[in-house]
């Protein structure tokens, strides 16, 4: 398994934690998505995934692009440790704070989108940093108020053991850090990203210790 990545994407973090969690060893190949203008937009890649975005993972047949789905892939391919719960709606629940974080939070903060802001739109440093700031807390705190009030949270946003939610939420905890969010305003949040990262996958998942990590 060719898992093809950069250190400081947060939807590769995703996949990273969920391999970690299922034991799944697989090969890290760099795709550096700042240097000569971003590796992601030469032909090479380009060819591969004409998204141009990672991560991008090969497991013996066709390309699979986007974290998402790449995480339903893994659950599906390599069931053995569970990563959604067997309960429909359980698992229609930890879908829905998955796909909260990586399409409605991460997208806006995006390397091409704060490129587009500060190249295109010509926002000040000042002005990207507002809005980072401006759509993280505004993520966060949806999030943090929908699973304070939920009854089936545990240790992780779904019980007493990690899922795909908790895949996408503690790299976007990790982001927000890099921005200069106070996480603890956040205590459930907070309380969850602690538990998570007490387990040897996640630690390991981390972006400072990926290969590539600058």
């Amino acid at each position: 398994m060719r898992l093809l990545n950069y250190f400081r994407s947060s939807a590769s973090y995703r996949v990273w934690i969920a391999c970690n969690l299922k034991g799944l060893p697989y090969e890290y190949v760099a795709i550096h998505l700042n240097r000569n203008g971003g590796e992601q937009f030469g032909p090479e890649f380009s060819e591969l995934n004409p998204q141009q975005l990672v991560p991008l993972l090969q497991d013996g047949g066709p390309l699979i692009a986007q974290s998402i789905a790449i995480l339903e892939y893994l659950e599906e391919r390599y069931p053995d440790v569970p990563l959604l719960p067997r309960d429909i709606m359980a698992r229609a629940h930890v879908r829905q704070i998955a796909q909260y974080i990586a399409c409605d939070v991460h997208p806006l903060n995006n390397l091409r989108v704060l490129k587009f802001l500060t190249g295109r739109l010509h926002l000040s440093e000042d002005q990207k940093n507002a809005w980072i700031v401006h759509w993280l807390e505004t993520g966060l705190s949806t999030i943090e108020n929908q699973l304070n009030q939920s009854s089936t949270r545990g240790a992780f946003c779904m019980g007493d053991t990690p899922t795909i939610a908790d895949c996408c939420l503690v790299p976007q905890m990790f982001s927000a850090r890099r921005f200069g969010i106070d996480i603890e305003r956040y205590p459930t949040l907070f309380a969850i990203e602690k538990n998570c990262n007490e387990m040897a996958a996640f630690q390991l998942a981390q972006p400072t210790l990926q290969p590539d990590a600058e």
